[in-house]
């Protein structure tokens, strides 16, 4: 089995929107594990909300630095 890392497209940029599902999704991990780390305060990207009230969802330079950190 090989393992292949998540990397993010150059072309992405930094300013543009993941939603949280998406974001789950690309690190390919559960939902419910991702907003567990978040209850817990584990280091994932700061997420917003569209209106503050909507949706969940990050930035790609957040999801850029959360893969850097190794996290």
């Amino acid at each position: 089995m090989t393992i292949i890392p998540n990397i993010v497209p150059e072309d992405w940029d930094d300013n543009g929107i993941l939603l949280f599902e998406e974001f789950c999704a690309f690190i390919r991990t559960p939902q419910r594990t991702v907003r567990s780390w978040r209850q817990d305060g584990r280091s994932v990207p700061r997420w917003y909300r569209f209106n503050g009230n909507g949706r969940l969802y990050t930035t790609v330079g957040d999801l850029r630095r959360f893969l850097e950190r190794g996290q």
